[in-house]
């Protein structure tokens, strides 16, 4: 089933997305550095099963806009979530899937609008309460690094020098082994403008260095603390180089105990769903049907 494109203006921004197929929506969420595309295994798959799928860029993105507010925290993403539900017409039975960045805006869309999502598949970031167990450990302070060069200007610069070389090195540590070449081209033209590069760090910037957070999100924001309300599938590659599969293993106190589960995948890295979409997919599928 093919792929097509859209767009949809939700909380004054216009979100460009990548759609594939009619039913019940399964709203897909990409992270960094990456972009819509990386779902392009995974739509054709649940629209097969009987979904529309559909993964949007998130904001700041190409071909997406970037916000004039300079908004990216996290309350920010799942609120747009909330909206693109809203806009794309999905019903309570919908699904939402995310991925590092958009994993975490998939905790709060779903705890903050519970009725709005049957189900919740989280990939490569656990939950907050999860995280904040092990974030400061040394061995994945060196993981994060690169997150605390974001809080500084010069970082705007070296990401970008190179036609993006610093986004390959990513690729390279996070999913070992991996040939990204084209999931990285995709990635290169979201962010090759320097506008849409500062919008992707400026979600580093949201959360690190409290850098355009909205005082008025406290409770939205407030949901990432939560458990999931929804069965909850949480899947993790067993060799991420951003997240150690530990955060995995200590994930399931933080997921609903209605028929929720962790997967670690075997032979996969950070960017699990293209280094094994065959068993990704189905592991997604098998849960949300």
């Amino acid at each position: 089933m093919s792929i097509t494109e859209g767009r949809a203006t939700v909380n004054d921004v216009e979100l460009a997305y990548l759609a594939c197929g009619s039913g019940p929506l399964a709203l897909c969420l990409h992270g960094f550095p990456d972009s819509a595309w990386t779902y392009r295994h995974l739509l054709p798959a649940l629209a097969d099963a009987g979904f529309r799928a559909v993964a949007p860029f998130m904001r700041g993105y190409a071909p997406s806009a970037v916000p004039a507010d300079g908004r990216y925290q996290t309350a920010v993403l799942a609120l747009d979530a909330v909206a693109l539900h809203e806009a794309l017409d999905g019903e309570g039975d919908a699904a939402i899937i995310g991925h590092d960045w958009g994993a975490m805006a998939t905790y709060i869309a779903a705890n903050h609008e519970p009725d709005r999502w049957r189900r919740v598949v989280a990939m490569a970031v656990p939950p907050a309460g999860a995280v904040a167990g092990g974030f400061l450990r040394y061995e994945q302070l060196k993981r994060s690094w690169y997150m605390f060069f974001f809080q500084h200007g010069l970082a705007d610069v070296v990401v970008g020098m190179d036609d993006l070389a610093f986004i390959d090195g990513l690729w390279a540590d996070w999913s070992p082994g991996y040939d990204g070449t084209e999931d990285i081209a995709h990635v290169k033209d979201a962010l090759r403008d320097p506008a849409n590069l500062a919008a992707a760090i400026g979600y580093y910037r949201a959360t690190l260095g409290n850098v355009g957070v909205d005082p008025a999100l406290d409770d939205v924001q407030a949901a990432s603390g939560a458990t999931t309300r929804q069965p909850t599938l949480y899947l993790h590659g067993r060799t991420d180089g951003c997240m150690g599969v530990e955060f995995a293993e200590s994930a399931q106190p933080f997921l609903s105990s209605d028929g929720s589960r962790v997967e670690i995948v075997d032979g996969a890295g950070h960017f699990l769903h293209v280094e094994r979409p065959d068993h990704v997919n189905r592991l997604i599928l098998d849960f949300l049907t």
